[in-house]
């Protein structure tokens, strides 16, 4: 109900006759009758907004109402809750032991240990307890080689004695003067022993020593004997070409082609042109070496003919040829690696030139004795020529350092690692990986800082350029050619017995789309 004060003198006299007419034509009914004690009850908690939101008009009466309607619900809650005190209950009667016994025979424990379940009788006074269990006659294991292990290791963990394990070791150590390979299966047959204080003999050993070989050594009237299994390997290299999609190392695996041999060919490759400039219909052709046993088993080798024809610009031939006792990979023509050329030592840009400059972190101009290369955490750093390590660790300011010597008094120096890859007195080759960018040292965040040293200078790197190139000639190169005819002549697919036998094989063509 609105006050007349509230309004104009017109608007008061309207609402007055509008309260008029419509008490007239409620008639004379109660005010009961009009209006229930539900109706009313509800109009007054719209009215009074008992649950206001607490985050609003704070400090008014409202927030206040709120407030205690809040306590009070909280109060209600701990008054009615039961409590945190245990309830009585009835406990579960005893199981008298006969009861037990035939329980047990269910239980998780005798499963485990091998029993079965159901139903059976529990021990009587028929039943004599043994003084002593009776041993296996022998016990059979299926032991492996894990990686960085050995075959003496593994018997010793497989509970074979130290005297069958030297034995062992010196009947197959000529066989195995190379380890064996990590995940190679031994199966051991352990015998009976003569007493419980001894350990048991060693019956029987099996294993793969090589893909061509197969050993075991068996106990004969007492006496450890070995037996030499040759097996039949194929040698014939595996060649796969195909077309390339939308990247050569998904048309290559899909061809069939092992990873670690894609791997190599794109080494290969990208040592004579950028990866990037490589389009879909280019086709590849990849030859490495691949060993089968007859057995089933297969090997892979190295890679040994990387190709590429591209549907513009040159192809590339590069066959993997040893050459004064170093084997390198050298084109079609006889032409090999250049060695000794200053390539970038890791993939990224050049953020700092040689010379003087502000110091980022010491704040003041001094020379910058080398040039920065900035680089994602964690990128390989590659050896910008061959070399030897001369210093591998801390350097102070240079945080992880290594320094490689070139010979002629030019040396090369990577700072700021996260890790080292390089030992001292290593020899490295061009190429291979010595560390990986980090920002140790006085560094502001991830980059490799590289100086070029002549007779123990810094010099800038940019203004040496140095190369070397070997080439085939005479003999060798006539050796040369005629082994990568042979090479391209092998047929596609699988090599040896099988390419025999099975029909012809067509050209293995992977196209992602």
């Amino acid at each position: 109900m609105f006050h007349g004060s509230q309004f104009g003198p017109q608007q008061g006299g309207a609402s007055a006759s509008l309260w008029a007419l419509d008490a007239i034509g409620k008639g004379s009914a109660p005010a009961s009758e009009q209006r229930d004690w539900r109706t009313r009850l509800r109009d007054w908690a719209e009215d009074v907004e008992l649950v206001p939101d607490l985050g609003q008009r704070v400090g008014s009466l409202t927030w206040f109402r709120g407030l205690a309607t809040c306590f009070g619900l909280c109060a209600a809650a701990l008054y009615l809750s039961p409590g945190f005190h245990s309830l009585p209950g009835e406990p579960q009667p005893l199981l008298a032991q006969p009861q037990f016994d035939e329980v047990r025979s269910q239980m998780i424990t005798p499963l485990a240990l091998g029993a079965d379940s159901g139903r059976r009788m529990g021990p009587t006074d028929a039943v004599q307890p043994l003084r002593e269990t009776p041993e296996r006659p022998q016990i059979e294991l299926r032991a492996q080689i894990g990686s960085s292990d050995s075959l003496g290791h593994a018997l010793s963990r497989a509970g074979v004695s130290s005297g069958d394990v030297a034995t062992v070791m010196s009947m197959v150590g000529g066989d195995i003067a190379v380890g064996v390979k990590p995940g190679t299966p031994l199966d051991i047959i352990l015998g009976r022993r003569a007493s419980r204080d001894r350990p048991r003999p060693l019956d029987h050993l099996g294993f793969r020593a090589r893909l061509d070989l197969a050993l075991e050594v068996n106990r004969v009237g007492g006496v450890l004997q070995v037996k030499r299994t040759p097996i039949h390997v194929d040698n014939t290299p595996l060649r796969i070409q195909g077309v390339i999609g939308d990247s050569i190392y998904q048309s290559a695996r899909a061809a069939g082609a092992p990873p670690k041999a894609i791997q190599s060919f794109l080494r290969v490759i990208a040592q004579q042109i950028d990866l990037g400039s490589v389009r879909a219909g280019d086709r590849y052709d990849i030859i490495t070496e691949y060993h089968r046993a007859e057995t089933g088993e297969a090997e892979v080798g190295d890679l040994l003919f990387a190709g590429l024809r591209r549907a513009s610009g040159r192809g590339i031939d590069m066959l993997k040829w040893t050459s004064e006792g170093r084997s390198q990979w050298f084109e079609a023509s006889g032409v090999g690696e250049r060695r000794g050329v200053l390539s970038a030592p890791v993939s990224g840009r050049m953020s700092s030139d040689f010379g003087m400059r502000r110091h980022p972190i010491l704040g003041y101009t001094r020379m910058h004795a080398g040039i920065d290369f900035a680089a994602r955490y964690g990128s390989p750093i590659y050896a910008a020529t061959d070399g030897v390590v001369s210093y591998s660790g801390r350097h102070g300011g240079h945080g992880n350092y290594v320094r490689l010597e070139h010979g002629n008094g030019l040396a090369t120096g990577y700072a700021h690692m996260s890790r080292i890859a390089a030992r001292y007195g290593q020899r490295v080759r061009q190429g291979q990986v010595i560390g990986y960018v980090g920002s140790s040292g006085l560094s502001t965040g991830p980059h490799l800082h590289y100086e070029l040293y002549r007779n123990g200078r810094t010099v800038n790197p940019l203004s040496v350029k140095f190369t070397t190139t070997a080439q085939l000639a005479g003999r060798e190169l006539a050796a040369f050619r005629a082994r990568l005819a042979q090479l391209k002549s092998l047929r596609i697919g699988l090599p040896g017995e099988m390419a025999k036998n099975a029909r012809p094989a067509p050209q293995q063509v992977a196209l992602v789309n």
